[in-house]
């Protein structure tokens, strides 16, 4: 009996039914009332439950069908860090040793077990194991280090390409705990990962004695921000309750509406599990109860009906009796799960699979069909969800309607990056077209549906006053500037604050005539600029940037790909006018190889040795790593290599995780994005810095960018310069669906650059402004108050136009400097590491 149901009275039971009988929304408190439901209010509440599951069985177009995967069970490590009170799955080495078993299962003893599943018609390989058991016990860091793996996830990732390639069968991985890079890199190789959320209690996490003590991988908190990065990195992800392990009903619906939650804003859980707790020998819960039915069935119909009828839901069927099965129906469930003719449940190894064709028969009385599926449901079965390179297998094993093909028999295919040879295709003119005749359309073809729910985040952004409007900060402007004449960027975050919010009028211009004091300190009055050539190489991207208005589907009016003749050709005619500089960027297309990034830059280097190549953010080298299964230094390394001399740094946005994930769904996380600049400034590339700013942010935000970038600069040096980014909204996603203000003001890009320019004193000497973003106008304006930089030529610039920019997409030598004159300043042509160079006579640009 959960703790807290005999609290909940008849009363508040009978009216949390009738709330779910006249299709009413129900909330937390009706929620764990019906979770408490016995009898024949049980009764009324499965009837609810059923209906909910039975519409969203049509709206999938799959009615009266319930749905398995045949599988093999992989425990390639029952090694694990946590000690969870009831797991039979973990032992130790000692005990390993005496049973003369290795650590981890050995690449040849994974295949034979997936090879013999495949000739027994299985379709999916279970990989189980416990969480990182190289940071518990030597022996697992040994093993894996003998085998030439740095981690239990790699070794995850190795053996899963052996078991696609050897045996056709499609990896689910199940591996614990991992960061949003692991997740990145494991994608590739799977169509479906998972992990149980069992529970959001802290109690039960924090309380000596309780289950999840001292098991730090159990911190809920911790397994949300999994979950939720897998709906960012648009993984089809399983996860579940444990039900039962001494959770209260408020706790159990609380774990519910969690998972409720992570669904709506990214659609990403392909099935819930509800699994009920079975005490077992030999562990710490022994003497516990198992979960009564009743109990274990409202459990079920209540989050049958939280959830919705798009969820998937699944209760295990060797977890009961066979015949208890037909209450699992009636309760909700529309999948049972994996079941192998081969393996059995290392988890729970007292409880035998029921006989297939026994299910089939019991499902059938109760009216239903069993369909075998395969290990992600039909709808996560292509891009953004499924990876390119897992195309081949998946569809060698599906039927007409996405379940599994019951002819098909798995076979070994060739796990490989895309073929690395492809074309020019799409609007390739949009670089000048944009100019002259703008967008086809002014949003991607998905808008309602790729970014998640628009709804869900105004409502978010509504209720976080952190996400709006100004921060209040100090009013003493002049206490903050004192301050900061002393140890400009030694400034406490009340003086930065103070500094960001200054007024207009008198108190915003002392911030700005201090900032080009510095300014003029630092770099002297002259007004640098390069001439470069921008090169979007592609704009498919499926990252789903809220803000991003680049970005478009394959299928997309707007939409183009770049082959490399065409991208070399554009170097050559960047030289041809005098550039010293190419800049790279695109989107993420899961078609394109990993090894884009190093072909990009070879064939500019080819035909142009001379130009700078200064390309790729943080998040495509993320996917570069990603796709290539190299550690972020060897990909990093590769690049360079290949001809890349610096990094830009965009892809920052605001870095804070709060902001980032309202602005984009799939892009890196703040510990990503300085990982890898600060990787890159180690094996000496150099990076630009970037901040956007204007959107659902607030000055507070700015101050601890900024704050970051510094404590960054202090470690490495790597930073060239600084470029704030001002939001452009016209065309943005985000702004469309009414979630973010229409960019910055005058006011708060002046006092931006010029803050800048204080706080990152004596740390970053250059402080840029983008014409682009910016116009003319506004150029001038920050240019007198702490800005020494306009930027590029440009040649071409698609991002900022495709958002809505009004200021073109090239400006030559001439104009730069006359917006430099504008502002009482000298100007002269940089190189991209700010060295001085002069002027050829025979070209323009």
């Amino acid at each position: 009996m959960a703790t807290g149901e005999q609290a909940m009275t008849e009363r508040e039971i009978a009216r949390a039914l009738a709330r779910v009988e006249s299709a009413k929304t129900v909330g937390l408190g009706e929620a764990a009332a019906l979770l408490a439901a016995r009898g024949p209010e049980l009764e009324r509440l499965t009837a609810v439950a059923r209906r909910v599951r039975d519409a969203g069985l049509t709206d999938a177009g799959r009615p009266g069908i319930i749905t398995y995967s045949r599988k093999v069970f992989i425990p390639l490590t029952r090694l694990c860090r946590d000690r969870c009170h009831y797991c039979t799955f973990v032992t130790t080495p000692g005990q390993l040793s005496r049973e003369e078993q290795s650590p981890f299962m050995s690449p040849d003893e994974v295949v034979a077990i997936a090879r013999r599943g495949a000739e027994l018609g299985c379709k999916e390989a279970l990989f189980t194991l416990g969480d990182r058991p190289e940071l518990r016990w030597p022996e697992a860091a040994a093993w894996l280090a003998e085998a030439g793996y740095d981690s239990t996830l790699e070794y995850v990732r190795a053996t899963a390409i052996r078991v696609l390639e050897e045996t056709g069968l499609l990896p689910h991985l199940n591996p614990g705990v991992m960061s949003w890079a692991e997740m990145s890199r494991l994608k590739p190789v799977a169509p479906s990962m998972g992990m149980m959320l069992e529970t959001t209690s802290r109690r039960l996490h924090e309380t000596m004695g309780l289950p999840h003590h001292k098991s730090p991988d159990k911190d809920p908190s911790v397994r949300l921000r999994v979950l939720e990065d897998a709906g960012r990195l648009n993984v089809p992800f399983t996860t579940g309750l444990l039900v039962g392990i001494g959770e209260t009903l408020e706790e159990r619906a609380d774990s519910i509406f969690e998972l409720r939650r992570i669904h709506r804003e990214h659609g990403s859980i392909q099935e819930v599990i509800m699994q009920n707790f079975r005490a077992k020998p030999d562990t710490a819960m022994r003497h516990v109860d198992d979960v009564p039915l009743e109990e274990y069935l409202a459990a079920i119909a209540t989050a049958r009906i939280v959830l919705g009828p798009g969820v998937r839901l699944q209760a295990p069927p060797n977890l009961v009796d066979l015949i208890e099965c037909r209450a699992l129906l009636d309760a909700g469930v529309d999948d049972f799960g994996g079941i192998s003719p081969l393996t059995p449940d290392h988890v729970n190894p007292e409880r035998p699979w029921p006989q297939i064709d026994k299910l089939e028969q019991l499902c059938q009385d109760a009216g239903f069909e069993l369909r075998e599926r395969l290990t992600a449901h039909p709808a996560y079965l292509d891009v953004p969800w499924l990876d390119p390179r897992l195309k081949g297998h998946v569809d060698a094993l599906r039927g007409s309607d996405g379940l599994a093909d019951p002819d098909a028999r798995p076979t070994g295919l060739p796990w490989q990056e895309p073929d690395g040879g492809w074309e020019t295709s799409g609007r390739a003119d949009l670089h000048t077209a944009v100019d002259t005749e703008g967008r086809l359309t002014d949003r991607r073809s998905d808008f309602e549906d790729v970014y998640g729910d628009w709804a869900m985040l105004r409502e978010k952004v509504r209720k976080a006053p952190a996400l709006v409007g100004r921060a209040l900060g100090s009013s003493d402007v002049a206490s903050a500037l004192r301050a900061a004449e002393v140890h400009p960027a030694g400034l406490s975050d009340r003086h930065a604050l103070a500094l960001m919010t200054a007024e207009e009028g008198p108190a915003l211009e002392a911030v700005c005539a201090l900032a080009d004091d510095l300014r003029r300190e630092a770099v002297g009055d002259e007004v640098t600029y390069i001439v470069n050539r921008n090169i979007n190489f592609t704009n498919i991207c499926y990252t789903g940037c809220r803000f991003c208005a680049f970005a478009q589907r394959k299928t997309d009016a707007d939409a183009y790909t770049l082959s490399l003749d065409e991208i070399a050709a554009r170097a050559v005619e960047a030289v041809d006018v005098g550039a010293t500089e190419v800049c790279m960027q695109g989107g993420i297309d899961p078609e394109m190889p990993g090894t884009i990034y190093a072909d990009i830059a070879r064939a500019v280097k080819s035909v142009a040795p001379s130009l700078h190549v200064h390309a790729y953010s943080p998040m495509e080298v993320m996917n570069g790593v990603a796709r290539t299964g190299l550690s972020l230094t060897e990909f990093l390394s590769s690049l360079k290599e290949a001809g890349v001399d610096s990094l830009p740094g965009t892809a920052a946005e605001i870095l804070d995780d709060d902001v980032r994930w309202v602005l984009t769904k799939g892009k890196l996380p703040t510990s990503q994005w300085v990982e890898v600049v600060t990787t890159a400034h180690r094996l000496d590339i150099p990076t630009t810095s970037t901040m956007m700013y204007g959107h659902v942010d607030h000055p507070g935000h700015w101050v601890t960018h900024l704050q970051t970038l510094a404590r960054i600069q202090k470690d490495t040096g790597g930073f060239t310069e600084f470029v704030p980014l001002p939001f452009v909204h016209q065309s943005s996603p985000i702004y469309l669906a009414g979630v973010a203000r229409p960019g910055p003001s005058l006011r708060d890009n002046r006092a931006v650059h010029a803050v800048a320019r204080i706080m990152l004193h004596g740390l970053v000497d250059n402080i840029q402004c983008s014409w682009v973003k910016l116009g003319p106008e506004t150029c001038v304006h920050v240019l007198n108050g702490g800005v020494n930089d306009l930027g590029g030529t440009l040649m071409e610039e698609t991002i900022s136009r495709m958002a809505g920019s009004t200021n073109g997409s090239r400006k030559d030598r001439a104009e730069l400097e006359a917006m430099a004159a504008l502002a009482g300043r000298p100007a002269r042509q940089r190189t991209t590491l700010y060295e001085a160079m002069s002027r050829p006579a025979a070209v323009s640009a």
